[in-house]
């Protein structure tokens, strides 16, 4: 156990926290006005944890095993956290766009899973860094919409469609990304498909 991967651990523990302040966010004594700057912080947190483990690792030379396996697990588990979340009022986003991010977030890692069982990784693709940083982006701007919400300055019918059409942007990258992936470890998806005869 390095630092670094003990604020990966940090962020899979705090991620449910994203969920349970919005969805009972009364018991924390705050209201509509107030929900989407507590909402921000936490999301501040995971993203900067997030940067800072990565940054660790590699100035001190810590890239490990258990590392590689904990960072995309706690992505993960963090964007669902937030999406599972907006699913529910008032942002109310189709529980599909949450589907589709763990499916493809579930075939990639069983793909890495299977390839490292068989002696070979798949190389990372930067598709794959470019969804976590649009997920991440889609996430605070719809935030951003819950203030003016929460003022009163824009209905529901307005935060519902703009968060649909921003999630929505998201959701077809992630599944671009998927795509790309497998395009581009065909050959060892390929291997990992072959069944040698005896």
């Amino acid at each position: 156990m390095t630092l670094a991967n003990y604020l990966t651990l940090l962020r899979v523990i705090l991620s449910p926290l994203f969920l349970i302040i919005y969805l009972w966010h009364d018991s924390f004594n705050l209201n509509l006005a107030s929900l989407p700057y507590a909402l921000l912080l936490v999301v501040a947190v995971l993203e900067f944890s997030d940067f800072l483990d990565g940054y660790l690792a590699r100035k001190y030379g810590e890239v490990t095993d258990l590392g590689k396996i904990l960072d995309p697990m706690a992505d993960s588990v963090s964007r669902f956290a937030v999406f599972l979340a907006f699913t529910q009022e008032p942002v109310s986003l189709p529980v599909i766009y949450v589907f589709a991010l763990a499916w493809r977030d579930s075939i990639v890692s069983t793909l890495r899973t299977i390839c490292a069982l068989k002696g070979f990784a798949l190389a990372a693709r930067l598709s794959g860094k470019a969804k976590a940083l649009i997920q991440a982006i889609s996430a605070i701007l719809i935030i951003f919409l819950l203030i003016p919400y929460g003022r009163g300055e824009i209905s529901k019918e307005t935060l519902q469609y703009a968060s649909t059409w921003i999630a929505g942007i998201a959701v077809t990258y992630t599944l671009f990304s998927l795509f790309d992936y497998m395009i581009a470890n065909k050959e060892y998806i390929s291997k990992m498909l072959t069944i040698k005869g005896k």
